[in-house]
């Protein structure tokens, strides 16, 4: 795993010595994504420098240093990521008769050969793994971006500067292209507005105007004699789910598991090739116990396993681990951290995540990457399996109360919200604990006030999609909190893709894997990790999994009420049943009570009417409304507070 930056300039820019330092300066800002090594190559002719830091996994020596030429000399690339399957990519390259002299066994020499033989695009598609490129063609004097299918990894990019003073610039995050000159500092309110929504800025947006995210399974090409970024997509989540849905796997159950338990072991098997130590992070849940089930299964050795605690209840999975970690008999480091001890992340997240982000369970991520790192240099991990195998409580809701609800006037709906609205989350907790004592299911009432506040805000949706979208809101009422920020179209609003013959949850499920999946999982995962230059590897995210994911029948996926029963049935093969069924627990830390109690002097400095007015970004009527709200326990604000901080903590740090 690595870090890539560099830039192009315009045709007339000064081609002074300076160009090399602006590229040193912004390779070292990526420095923790690249301990090991950095490269650097530059065509100052041709307008071109870029630049690699290397955290070596595969071929360790010199022969994988970056950036890369090609054997035929047309290509340059600066490579971050792994190519799971470049052996076999070798193997066809061998059997054309179109292999060079190789010279080491890196996965970039083979994408590289890939590239002088099937094209860029071509190679591509035929590759397995996770990554994001920046590779110079200098035949066609043009410079290519490239992100995996599922967007593991990032990739920003964008024209700063006017005229000759123009410069292309790209990064694998945001502080590399800030540290050149050119770079302008601009905050897009717009962007600012989907944070709110979202927790995080979704793809192509970013929080500087004029900076944007290629898209996951997308191509870009510029030059000089082209400015203006062509992209394109060689890989869709939408054309796969409608695959998918028309051409369902018609085999019986026993076929299905067996089929998925075979595609699941091909990935984590080759997931599991580095030349250097690996692990896995393990929350004793379905999706992380299935990897790791699979990786004890397939090595000789005991797979080193690791998972953070914390003492807070309703907040703890580690007893659960655990138990999963001695039936497998991994080698397994289990960390209990102090509340005080996940606080004091707080003040690095907004240098960690370079723009706002404001999922919570950050800090959680943040934690177990620190303490998997000081043991390992890759691990697996188990994200994914939610989106593909039907895992999130939304995805029921919507399946059960949508058909209810579109026969239920909306005026009426509108009413009983107001209703369920009135009456505090407190004491509809107090409600539900009273009636758990005499109803089956007790599960269903933990946070029983929070859940009835979020289903009465969208009781008066119009459409599955409204309420759905309802769901995955924080904030709603953008144009009074954010000042000029008007919320740009997004796949969930504008921008809707084609998704037709998807019922309402596989809609809901595909729109996950192409916004929430990408733009807050696999972010939260990457950022926490590579601060601290540890690779991680998402076996649910192999393209072919994927596609038969989407193959098979929800019945396959949900039944009778239980999610991933076709993945359940896969995980039962190697640990028993009463080790996993549970319910389903989130990665997070009581943000509510912090904000009450230790974190509320941190977070009313940053709340402070004085200060949201002469920063001028957020009008504080609402904001202050809700602090006051949360303060007063008469509702829990936990999150939208939360996204708030996060932006006014990152503003403090990038002034």
């Amino acid at each position: 795993m690595c870090g890539i930056a560099g830039f192009i300039t315009s045709q007339n820019y000064n081609l002074s010595g300076e160009m090399e330092q602006f590229l040193a300066a912004m390779s070292n800002a990526i420095k923790h994504r690249g301990p090991d090594d950095d490269g650097s190559w530059s065509d100052a002719e041709a307008g071109v420098w870029l630049g690699h830091r290397r955290l070596s996994i595969l071929d360790l020596s010199s022969t994988g240093h970056q950036p890369m030429r090609s054997a035929s000399g047309r290509y340059m690339i600066a490579f971050n990521g792994e190519i799971y399957n470049h052996l076999s990519l070798r193997q066809e390259i061998e059997a054309a008769g179109e292999a060079p002299s190789w010279r080491g066994h890196s996965d970039t020499e083979t994408l590289l050969q890939g590239f002088d033989f099937w094209g860029i695009q071509g190679t591509v598609e035929r590759a397995v793994g996770m990554f994001t490129f920046a590779v110079w063609d200098r035949q066609k004097v043009t410079l290519t971006l490239g992100r995996d299918r599922l967007g593991e990894k990032p990739l920003y990019y964008g024209w700063q500067g006017v005229g000759d003073s123009a410069v292309f610039l790209f990064g694998s995050e945001l502080k590399a292209l800030r540290q050149h000159p050119a770079f302008e500092n601009n905050i897009n309110r717009g962007a600012i507005s989907l944070q709110l929504r979202h927790n995080c800025i979704p793809a192509p947006y970013s929080i500087y105007e004029g900076i944007s995210k290629l898209l996951p399974g997308s191509l870009l090409s510029v030059s000089q004699q082209q400015p203006e970024p062509r992209v394109w997509t060689y890989w869709s989540v939408a054309e796969v789910a409608k695959s998918g849905i028309a051409n369902v796997f018609s085999g019986s159950d026993q076929q299905a598991v067996d089929n998925l338990e075979s595609l699941l072991k091909d990935s984590v098997s080759k997931q599991m090739v580095a030349d250097v130590p690996l692990g896995a992070f393990l929350s004793g849940g379905v999706d992380s116990s299935t990897i790791v089930a699979l990786m004890q299964a397939q090595s000789l050795h005991r797979v080193k396993t690791f998972t953070i605690g914390f003492n807070e209840e309703g907040y703890n999975e580690a007893a659960h681990a655990k138990m999963v970690a001695q039936h497998l008999g991994t080698d397994h480091t289990e960390l209990y951290v102090t509340a005080e001890q996940a606080r004091s992340v707080i003040p690095f997240l907004a240098n960690l995540y370079d723009e706002p982000f404001s999922d919570s369970s950050q800090i959680p991520t943040f934690l177990v990457s620190q303490l998997a790192q000081q043991h390992v240099s890759v691990s697996l991990s188990g994200d994914a399996g939610d989106e593909l195998f039907c895992g999130y409580n939304r995805y029921q809701v919507t399946a059960n109360l949508w058909r209810k609800l579109a026969t239920v006037p909306r005026p009426l709906r509108k009413l009983v919200s107001r209703g369920l609205t009135s009456v505090s989350p407190p004491t509809l907790d107090r409600l539900a604990t009273t009636l758990s004592r005499f109803m089956p299911g007790s599960a269903l009432f933990a946070n029983a006030g929070g859940k009835l506040h979020k289903g009465a805000e969208v009781l008066s949706s119009q459409s599955a999609h409204d309420l759905y979208l309802g769901l995955v809101s924080h904030w709603t009422d953008l144009d009074s909190v954010v000042i000029r920020g008007q919320e740009p179209p997004t796949l969930l609003t504008g921008n809707l893709p084609n998704l037709s013959g998807l019922d309402d949850v596989q809609r809901m499920m595909a729109f996950d894997m192409m916004t929430y999946l990408p733009d807050d999982i696999l972010t939260k995962v990457d950022r926490a990790a590579m601060g601290v230059s540890l690779e991680t590897r998402v076996p649910f995210l192999d393209h072919r999994l994927v596609e038969f994911a989407w193959k098979l029948p929800q019945s396959l996926k949900l039944r009778d009420g239980k999610s991933k029963w076709a993945l359940r049935q896969v995980l039962y093969r190697h640990v028993p049943k009463a080790l996993i069924e549970r319910p389903k627990m989130g990665f997070g830390v009581p943000i509510d009570s912090w904000l009450r109690g230790p974190l509320r002097d941190w977070a009313e400095d940053l709340l402070s009417e004085a200060r949201l007015k002469q920063e001028g970004f957020f009008n504080s009527g609402p904001i202050r409304q809700k602090w006051d709200e949360h303060l007063s326990g008469r509702r829990n604000w936990q999150h939208q507070l939360w996204d708030v901080l996060m932006f006014q903590g990152w503003l403090e740090k990038n002034k």
